[in-house]
């Protein structure tokens, strides 16, 4: 049994404490309606908005909802795709507007941000085929190298797209914050960290079961990017754990079948991070350290320079 008290700090557990203050632990087994309600309640609990000298502008491209970020009179020649997370049944493009803009700020880059369609309403492949959409747009429009980025389950999208584009589309790289990409759910974190604070295994169970019509599919990277046979050609990639986190594991072996295929890739454990830290980002430290990690690494992938952990803490 982990010891949770021992592994997450005071300033975490405030911020755990907030979340459930506002997100009951209860809530994945009410209506999607009511899911939603709460879900939006919380992020407005933390909203810290966007920095001065950030614009937003809202599109529609193909009946696919973008908000794209920018700084005035700024061409930068690589742009961040970001996808949020939520489960897939969870989140908007107001969810995760102020990390978007923050991004711009520490980085200078355009940052896209994408509302794709969201289950149990709209299965799989949905919610990837408007990324794939929302990536088009990008390429064709704003003419910039891509950063692929996004956590939880638009971390999953994030690879999703660079499993299915390489070769294909200019993506500088990728930045995957405690990724869920389709790992053996009876094994490793997933057991060890079944019943940790903020993400449980069974809530997992849950968001799997929505997504598709039917069993999930199994041989599809689309759906589960560690289901590939095929992690050459993919592009540098940052993957960053929560220690407490049933995903944690997803990170990890993502970042080494990349490695042994001949690529770059660094795994990051966030020691005493718990699933959703983001947006601790402004009240806890090791949230607040990990962010500036993440943008380090967008700045680095953008200026074509590798990443490494020396790198990210410098």
């Amino acid at each position: 049994m982990v010891d949770y008290s021992r592994l997450i700090d005071a300033e975490t557990w405030a911020f755990i404490e907030k979340t459930a203050a506002c997100y009951p632990d209860d809530t994945a087994t009410q209506s999607i309606a009511d899911q939603r309600q709460i879900y939006n309640k919380m992020c407005n609990a933390f909203y810290a908005g966007r920095p001065d000298g950030v614009t937003t502008k809202d599109i529609q491209h193909q009946s696919v909802a973008m908000r794209h970020y920018r700084l005035l009179n700024n061409h930068p020649e690589a742009v961040v795709l970001y996808l949020h997370g939520g489960g897939f049944v969870v989140g908007n493009l107001d969810s995760h507007d102020d990390v978007c803009a923050e991004i711009v700020d520490q980085t200078g880059l355009d940052v896209v941000a994408v509302d794709y369609r969201l289950s149990p309403e709209y299965v799989h492949p949905a919610a990837f085929d408007d990324c794939a959409v929302a990536l088009d747009w990008v390429q064709q429009t704003l003419r910039a190298r891509v950063i692929l980025a996004g956590d939880s389950a638009g971390a999953n999208l994030a690879a999703a797209l660079a499993h299915a584009n390489r070769g294909k589309v200019a993506i500088a790289g990728q930045v995957l914050i405690y990724p869920g990409l389709g790992g053996e759910m009876n094994s490793g974190s997933y057991i060890e960290h079944a019943h940790a604070p903020m993400l449980t295994r069974a809530e997992l169970e849950f968001y799997k079961e929505v997504r598709s019509d039917g069993p999930p599919p199994t041989g599809d990277p689309t759906y589960a990017p560690l289901q590939d046979i095929d992690f050459t050609g993919l592009p540098p990639t940052l993957a960053i754990a929560a220690q407490c986190d049933p995903l944690a594991d997803d990170a990890t072996n993502y970042a080494a079948l990349i490695n042994s295929s001949g690529g770059q890739a660094l795994a990051i454990n966030e020691l005493g991070m718990v699933h959703g830290y983001l947006r601790a980002r402004h009240s806890v430290e090791r949230a607040r350290a990990s962010f500036a990690r993440i943008t380090r690494a967008i700045s680095l992938i953008a200026d074509g320079h590798t990443i490494s952990e020396g790198s990210l803490n410098a």
